[in-house]
C-alpha cells in the first residue's frame, strides 16, 4: 500500500506495508485506490455527457469513502468500485455513434500518480484530496436534498485532470479552482443546514452524564441525529453527543428535543480511551472512526459510507432498532457522571454561527474601533493525536486579552472547555461548529472586511490551522482561491506538499509552518 493523504501518516511521508496508521489494512487501501481510478474512469465516460442523479451520487459516495478513517471494510468498497463501474457502463453508449467503445473509459491506475514526478504528484494530490473533502460536504447537503449542479460537475472536471499527463501550469488552475468550487459546495452545506434545522443560537451544553439508558452518536450527520431523537421519544433513552457532532446542539429543531442532553468525550483520536468502558452504544455516521478496541467493540454501531469489519451497519432504512436495543441492554450509568474537557471545564458552549456574529457586527466594528478588540484569531481545524497539538492550547492560553478567539471543526477541543472571558460584552472564545460550518467563518470574515472598506489580509485578523485529513484540505484550497495570505498551519506540514510546490504556496501566499506560539503570537502583532 501506499498512502499519505493524512497528517498522521507514517514517518511524515507515506504509509506502506500491510496497514496504515490508522488501521486500515494494505488491502482495504489498494481497494480504494482501484475505487479512486474506477471514479477517474467515471469521469473520463463523462466527457461530453451528461451523468444523472444516480452518477452523482456514486461519485460523490465513493470519494467520500476514501477519506482517512471512514471506510476500513473489504467488501463495502468493492460494493463501491461495482457502482461506480455500472454508472460508467451507463454512460458507455452516449460516447459516439459509431458503435465503438469509447478508449477514453479506462479506469485510471494509481500507481502512476504515486510514482509521478513529485510537483505532478504534489498538485494532483491537492485536487484528488481536495475533491475527497468537498464530496464529504456534498453528501451531507444531499442527504438534507440539497445539490447544485456545478459542485457536480467539478468532480468529474478535477478526477479528469488527476488523470491527464498535464503539466505544473496545467494543474495549477484546477487546484484554484477546487477551492473556488468547495466554497460553492459549503454555501450548499450551510443552507441546507439552516434551512432543515434553523439558524444555530449560542448554546451551553453539559459534559456530564445523566443516570439510565444513553446512545452517544459521533460525527456530521444531522439527519441520522434528527432520525435517532425521533425513535428513541419517550424510550427513556437520553443522546449525547461526541466530538464532531457537538455543534448539533445549537439547531433549534434538534435541541428541542429534550433527550438531546449534552456532550460526550473530546476529538475523535481519545475514542478509543473514553468508550472503553462506557455502558452504552456508539453510532458513528461519518468519518472518524478509529479501530474499535476488543472491549467495546460490540456496542459500536456504523451508518452511511462508514463502515467497519464485523461492525452492525445501519442500513439506509434507518432503522436504529439495535442501537436502541443495545442502549436498553447496557443500562448506562446508575448515578450522573460529571466529566470535564481537557482542561477542566465541566461546559462548553457552541452555536456562534455567521448568523449569530453577524447580528452583532455593529458591536465588533464599535469594539475594534474603540480598541476594545485588538485582534481576531480563527484557530481552527483538524485534531489529531501527533505530539505538537499542544501548540494550539497554548496559542490560546497566550493570545492578548484583547483579542478574540474563533474556533472550527474538532481541534477546538483542546481549549474549548476554557473560560476566557468577554470583551465588550462579547465572548472571548466563539465556537462557529465544525469544519462542515467553515463557510461561516469565510463569510464572517467577508462582511468584516466589507464593514472596515478594506480586504480581507487586511483585517487585524489571523488563521491558525491545524489540519488531519481532506476536508481540511479543501477549506485551505478555498481560503487561498479568495487570495488569502498569512495563514498559520500545522502541527506538521503534509507530506504530499512537494518542495517545488510548497515553495509557491510560501512565495503567493505567505503561509507559515506553526513554530512556538509565542514566536507566532510576535511575529504576528509585531
Amino acid at each position: 500500500m501506499f498512502c499519505y493523504q493524512c497528517e498522521q501518516t507514517a514517518g511524515c511521508s507515506g504509509c506502506t506495508g500491510k496497514m496504515g496508521v490508522c488501521g486500515k489494512s494494505a488491502t482495504a487501501a489498494n481497494l480504494q485506490d482501484e475505487l479512486t481510478g474506477a471514479l477517474i474512469g467515471l469521469a473520463r465516460a463523462s466527457d461530453g455527457n451528461q451523468p444523472g442523479p444516480s452518477a452523482h451520487k456514486a461519485m460523490i459516495e465513493g470519494l467520500f469513502a476514501t477519506v482517512t478513517n471512514v471506510s476500513f471494510s473489504d467488501e463495502a468498497i468493492k460494493q463501491q468500485i461495482e457502482a461506480v463501474r455500472r454508472e460508467k457502463e451507463a454512460l458507455v453508449p452516449q460516447c459516439g455513434q459509431c458503435g465503438t467503445p469509447c478508449v477514453r473509459n479506462d479506469d485510471y491506475d494509481m500507481e502512476l500518480l504515486w510514482t509521478a514526478d513529485e510537483d505532478i504528484r504534489s498538485l494532483k494530490s491537492l485536487i484528488l484530496f481536495g475533491l475527497r473533502g468537498m464530496a464529504a460536504y456534498a453528501y451531507h447537503a444531499l442527504v438534507l436534498g440539497y445539490t447544485d449542479e456545478e459542485v457536480n460537475q467539478f468532480f468529474y472536471k478535477g478526477l479528469f485532470a488527476v488523470g491527464e499527463d498535464w503539466t505544473m501550469e496545467e494543474l495549477l488552475p484546477v487546484v484554484m479552482e477546487t477551492g473556488k468550487v468547495n466554497l460553492k459546495c459549503m454555501e450548499l452545506l450551510d443552507k441546507a443546514n439552516t434551512t432543515v434545522y434553523g439558524t444555530p443560537a449560542p448554546t451551553e451544553v453539559t459534559l456530564s452524564v445523566e443516570p439510565g439508558p444513553f446512545i452517544v452518536v459521533s460525527g456530521h450527520d444531522l439527519k441520522d441525529l434528527e432520525l435517532l431523537l425521533a425513535q428513541t421519544e419517550g424510550k427513556g433513552i437520553n443522546i449525547y453527543t461526541h466530538s464532531e457532532m457537538l455543534p448539533a446542539h445549537a439547531y433549534p429543531e434538534l435541541k428541542k428535543n429534550p433527550h438531546l442532553k449534552g456532550n460526550f468525550g473530546t476529538a475523535w483520536q481519545n475514542q478509543q480511551k473514553e468508550f472503553d468502558a462506557i455502558p452504552a452504544p456508539v453510532l458513528f455516521t461519518t468519518n472518524c472512526l478509529m479501530p474499535p478496541k476488543e472491549s467495546y467493540k460490540d456496542r459500536v454501531f456504523t451508518t452511511e459510507v462508514v463502515s467497519y469489519p464485523q461492525m452492525v451497519h445501519i442500513d439506509d432504512n434507518k432503522d436504529f432498532t439495535p442501537v436502541i436495543e443495545k442502549a436498553l441492554e447496557l443500562g448506562g450509568y446508575s448515578q450522573t457522571q460529571r466529566f470535564t474537557g481537557i482542561n477542566g471545564g465541566n461546559q462548553v458552549t457552541t452555536g456562534f454561527g455567521h448568523g449569530t456574529i453577524l447580528s452583532a457586527a455593529d458591536q465588533v466594528v464599535s469594539a475594534v474601533k474603540s480598541g476594545d478588540i485588538g485582534h481576531f484569531f480563527l484557530v481552527g481545524g483538524c485534531d489529531g493525536a501527533r505530539p505538537g497539538r499542544n501548540y494550539y492550547t497554548e496559542f490560546v492560553k497566550q493570545a492578548p486579552e484583547d483579542s478574540i478567539i474563533l474556533t472550527l471543526a474538532c481541534g477546538k477541543y483542546r481549549f474549548n472547555d476554557l473560560d476566557l472571558g468577554t470583551i465588550g460584552g462579547l465572548p472571548r472564545l466563539m465556537d462557529m461548529g465544525q469544519c462542515n460550518d467553515a463557510y461561516g467563518a469565510v463569510k464572517v470574515a467577508l462582511a468584516l472586511a466589507e464593514a472596515f472598506e478594506c480586504g480581507v489580509n487586511d483585517l487585524p485578523l489571523t488563521l491558525v490551522l491545524s489540519w488531519f485529513e481532506q476536508k481540511a484540505v479543501c477549506i485551505l484550497l478555498t481560503l487561498l482561491s479568495l487570495g488569502i495570505k498569512n495563514i498559520y498551519l500545522g502541527p506538521t506540514l503534509p507530506a504530499f506538499l512537494s518542495p517545488g510546490v510548497l515553495a509557491y504556496l510560501i512565495d503567493n501566499f505567505n503561509i507559515h509552518k506553526a513554530s512556538a506560539p509565542e514566536e507566532d503570537l510576535k511575529a504576528i502583532l509585531g
